[in-house]
C-alpha cells in the first residue's frame, strides 16, 4: 500500500510551491533560498545557479517596472527540470531595448534570462497584468 503513495508518506514536497507577497530590493535573496531548498529537494542541485539567477531578473523587474510590487511566484518540478513563473499586475510587456548602449544602467536582464535559461516566455493577461516564465532542463541524466 506504500508504494502507491511513497512521497506524501515520506513527507517530501510537493511537486509546486507558490509564494505571493510585495516584493522589494532585499526580496530576492529571500526568494533565492527558497528556490534552492526545493531544487535540492527535488533533487535538481545542478539547477540551483541558474534559476537563482533567472529568478532574481525577473522579481528585480517587478521591483524596478511594477508600481504595487505584488507578484507571485510559483516553481514546479517538472520531470526533466523545473518551471518558474512570475506573475505581477502590470500590463506592461517586458522588452529588450533596440539600442542598447555599453554604459546603459538597466535594459540586459532578458538578454541574461535568454543566454541562461532553456526557454522563456511571456504570457498576457490583458489588463490583469502577465506571468513571465522560464523553464530550466537538467542536463545531466543517463547516457
Amino acid at each position: 500500500m506504500n508504494d502507491y503513495f511513497p512521497s506524501v508518506l515520506a513527507g517530501a514536497r510537493p511537486a509546486q510551491y507558490r509564494l505571493s507577497l510585495t516584493v522589494s530590493e532585499h526580496s530576492a535573496r529571500h526568494i533565492r533560498r527558497i528556490v534552492r531548498s526545493y531544487l535540492t529537494e527535488w533533487e535538481m542541485a545542478e539547477l540551483t545557479d541558474t534559476v537563482e539567477l533567472a529568478v532574481t531578473e525577473l522579481v528585480a523587474n517587478v521591483v524596478r517596472h511594477v508600481p504595487d510590487r505584488r507578484c507571485t511566484v510559483l516553481l514546479l518540478s517538472r520531470a526533466t527540470g523545473v518551471r518558474v513563473e512570475v506573475t505581477d499586475s502590470s500590463p506592461q510587456l517586458p522588452e529588450t531595448p533596440a539600442d542598447l548602449s555599453v554604459d546603459a544602467e538597466g535594459g540586459r536582464g532578458l538578454l541574461l534570462l535568454d543566454a541562461v535559461v532553456d526557454k522563456w516566455g511571456v504570457q498576457p493577461h490583458g489588463a490583469e497584468g502577465k506571468t513571465v516564465w522560464f523553464e530550466c532542463v537538467e542536463h545531466g541524466g543517463a547516457t
